[in-house]
């Protein structure tokens, strides 16, 4: 999560003092972050001071992740850390690791309040109480009076918000345990998402990130995804949307219509999960289309926004990838010219198809392919980095650099670090900024020159 948002030096006094203190712990997906960014609006609004994990807190929340067993590792070691910053603070773990086994999480931490996926309602809930039950008069003086300037503290620390508008995946791939943790495809009412995003300007974000477990699936009587975002556009003053990871199949002609549409308000950013780049396991993966269809949308994609960024997944180590497998996936993966791509090796999970599958590849081959995938993944996005030297880049400042430097995303995602004119703050700014060079810092990020 981001911890911009809360300033201690901003809110010192006996009234800040008497505020309980509360941090959040997020892994995972953006649907995680969207999901705890509704809990630290509601910990802003019940009086609550948000701290670092590694600062004493009175109450902990823990969201925690199950998409592979490294993913459940950290969560376990969260866990342990927020309760040895707070020894005495009341912990609550939710998310899909709980909701997969929660056993090693009541051993690390007996006294944690655990969670599921299916009960988010009954976490808020119990936070709720658990904070009504510890707030003084004069927190309370906070929370009668001072949820606007709650929210004001969230908001203008972050820049982009995450709204949430599906949750669940009906696709079951063979290797994925979030359609048994997370349930059925449901989408969120239009009417509702609208609300959410209205809220978020208010609170002076500048971009919004429509996100879900299988985002592109949205439905809501007759309104689809392209048309929840027609609709986002006409009916609020949003600058800047942006998707989360979309299935291939749901990048229709009609979705990319809307970007071409938009007048730039939909940003060149496409995340397409690939997974394989070899035909045979993307069969065994369960995945629902092959190379030539992926490599087919990608230049449909670029065809209608030109310039646009292309991400993806790729999961090496899958049963029964041999080396010509994974000869053809590194070779498929080097023709798409992608910006960016996130490794992850294949590890078995409880209960999916893939665990029983033959045909298991060893953790040493593994590294070294995901070595060789991440040495592809790191050229590609210096190369799209290149390609931007010498564009003029609208850029969504969000934080600082330790040499002074302003950094945020451009439209396609890529990060851009400028100074600021005139050492004045660009915190939220949207600025014209002119690619000059690769940093020397990152070999993927452009040093630029605000000129708007």
């Amino acid at each position: 999560m981001d911890r911009e948002a809360y300033d201690p030096a901003e809110m010192k006094g006996s009234a800040t003092e008497s505020r309980p203190r509360a941090a959040i712990a997020n892994l995972g997906c953006k649907v995680n972050l969207a999901e705890m960014g509704a809990v630290e609006r509601m910990l802003l609004g019940r009086g609550a001071q948000l701290v670092d994990l590694d600062e004493p807190a009175d109450l902990v929340i823990v969201n925690t992740c199950a998409v592979t067993a490294v993913a459940d590792r950290k969560s376990r070691q969260m866990l342990r850390r927020v309760r040895r910053a707070s020894p005495n603070a009341a912990v609550f773990v939710t998310g899909c690791s709980v909701a997969v086994n929660s056993g090693p999480f009541a051993r690390a931490d007996p006294s944690a309040r655990l969670y599921g996926t299916g009960s988010k309602a009954a976490l808020a809930d119990d936070v709720a109480a658990h904070l009504d039950s510890h707030t003084d008069s004069a927190a309370q003086v906070l929370q009668d009076g001072g949820s606007a300037l709650g929210r004001s503290d969230c908001a203008f620390g972050r820049t982009r918000a995450f709204v949430k508008v599906q949750d669940g995946c009906s696709f079951r791939c063979t290797y994925c345990l979030i359609p048994t943790v997370r349930g059925e495809e449901r989408s969120m009412p239009a009417d509702g998402v609208l609300d959410e995003i209205r809220l978020a300007l208010a609170e002076g974000h500048r971009e919004v990130v429509l996100t879900g477990i299988n985002v592109g699936s949205y439905s809501d009587g007759d309104v689809t995804l392209p048309r929840l975002v027609r609709r986002i556009l006409e009916e609020t003053s949003v600058e800047r949307v942006r998707l989360s990871s979309v299935e291939p199949q749901h990048v229709t002609s009609e979705l990319l219509d809307v970007w071409a549409d938009s007048g730039d308000r939909c940003l060149p950013h496409f995340h397409v999960p690939l997974q394989s780049g070899d035909d045979t396991i993307l069969r065994r993966m369960g995945r629902r289309y092959d190379t030539a269809y992926y490599a087919a949308l990608i230049e449909r994609v670029r065809r209608t926004s030109p310039g646009a960024a292309v991400h993806a997944d790729l999961i090496v180590g899958f049963p029964g990838e041999d080396e010509a497998a994974w000869s053809r996936t590194a070779e498929f993966l080097s023709s798409l010219d992608l910006a960016g791509v996130h490794v992850f090796r294949y590890s078995p999970r409880p209960g999916t198809p893939a665990a029983r599958m033959i045909g298991r590849v060893d953790a040493t081959t593994q590294k070294r392919r995901a070595a060789e995938a991440l040495t592809l993944a790191a050229d590609a996005a210096a190369k799209f980095a290149c390609r931007q030297l010498g564009r003029d880049m609208r850029v969504l400042f969000e934080g600082r650099l330790p040499d002074g430097r302003w950094l945020g995303h451009a439209e396609s995602h890529v990060l851009v670090a400028a100074p600021a004119p005139d050492e004045r703050p660009l915190h939220n700014a949207i600025c014209v900024v002119r690619a000059e060079s690769i940093d020397p810092d990152a070999a993927d990020r452009i040093a630029g020159r605000v000129v708007v």
